[in-house]
């Protein structure tokens, strides 16, 4: 690579600047409710007391209390957003000047272009650890590294409190995730909420509470009749059956990897409505330039290459064999024991058995044996 092509580099940043745009806006998503909330509260509280003739003093003092009392609280919690905003700006702000610093580079050999390399390994490794449940090791990498703005670990550690809850057999932290989110989910279709008031159906059922099972499913599942009619006629013939029950579909429902499912689900629905990418960046990052890379000689034993990542097949080959074929429209020769291209400056040498390699190592070959 001799020069940079800083619009491909930013093509595999899809989420960064998306990420502290979606929370902005989910900001103020939460701000207009509450403004609409509040402000129609007041005003009914107004036109109330306009319309009683017989409002004494006292009742007329204490509703303008009442108003105040909610002017306040909903200036506190605008105020509030408001910092929260302010945190997100700050991160879009130094998120394009970091983008920005990569397109004033011209050469791959740039200190500039080694220390934006650098920081965006540092992000890469974070989003990674941050995947993985290890907070607390990508804290410490990103404030080392001070990348803090560059990376989303407030929105991960909430993730994986939700996450976690789920763990412990518990749903009402993710319903009420999907309650702060239920436009957005329904937009994409999302069954989540749906999953969850099942499978809380089917712990009343597993405790034996059928009574309070078919209660809660007249109040959370029916809603759900039009689209999930079959699984909800399951989720009550559930009640028939034991938890220790053979019978299918009855087994699967009261299998405790359905928590694990949900909580599969929850993250691709909170990656996708936070614009994160579903794979880890350093995985994408990673089969980028394995696939950029691979030819079908790395796959060839005798015509392995000792400095080619791809021919180690117990590592980075492992790894490349189901990605794609690089696609090179000029080819490129590399000598296979120094590694380096062959071209007009180290062109390729013919030797009698049919083997070819590069002047420099038939020159240093030469040298050694006295020729």
């Amino acid at each position: 690579m001799n020069t940079i092509k800083a619009d491909q580099i930013i093509e595999l940043e899809p989420s960064f600047i998306k990420v502290p745009y979606e929370q902005i806006r989910k900001s103020f998503r939460s701000q207009y409710k509450h403004i609409e909330k509040d402000t129609v509260y007041m005003q009914e509280k107004i036109e109330s007391s306009i319309r009683n003739s017989e409002l004494s003093v006292e009742k007329g003092i204490e509703t303008l209390a009442d108003i105040r009392k909610h002017v306040d609280k909903l200036s506190r919690r605008l105020q509030k957003f408001k910092e929260l905003d302010a945190v997100q700006i700050n991160k879009i702000e130094k998120r394009i000047k970091n983008l920005l610093e990569i397109e004033e580079v011209t050469s791959p050999t740039a200190p500039e272009f080694t220390a934006w390399c650098k920081t965006r390994l540092h992000r890469v490794i974070v989003d990674y650890l941050l995947r993985e449940g290890l907070t607390g090791t990508a804290q410490r990498v990103a404030k080392e590294s001070h990348i803090e703005d560059m990376v989303d670990i407030d929105l991960f550690t909430q993730a994986e409190k939700i996450e976690q809850a789920l763990r412990n057999h518990s749903c009402k932290e993710c319903l009420a995730w999907c309650t702060e989110n239920k436009s957005n989910l329904r937009k994409m279709r999302s069954t989540l909420e749906f999953n969850l008031r099942l499978q809380e159906h089917i712990e009343l059922a597993r405790g034996n509470k059928g009574l309070e099972a078919i209660t809660y499913a007249q109040k959370y599942l029916t809603p759900w009749n039009a689209t999930e009619h079959k699984r909800i006629g399951q989720a009550m013939g559930l009640l028939a059956y034991s938890s220790d029950t053979q019978c299918q579909p009855y087994k699967d429902l009261y299998d405790h990897a359905r928590w694990q499912e949900l909580i599969d689900q929850f993250r691709t629905d909170n990656f996708a409505l936070c614009s994160l990418t579903s794979h880890p960046l350093l995985s994408i990052t990673l089969q980028a330039g394995l696939s950029a890379l691979k030819t079908p000689q790395c796959y060839v034993p005798e015509d392995q290459n000792v400095n080619c990542p791809i021919c180690d097949n117990q590592t980075l080959g492992n790894l490349a064999e189901k990605l794609p074929l690089s696609h090179h429209v000029n080819s490129t020769i590399v000598c296979r024991i120094s590694g380096k291209i062959m071209n007009e400056d180290n062109p390729p040498m013919l030797l009698p058995n049919g083997r070819v390699y590069s002047l420099h190592v038939s020159v240093c070959k030469s040298n050694r044996s006295g020729v």
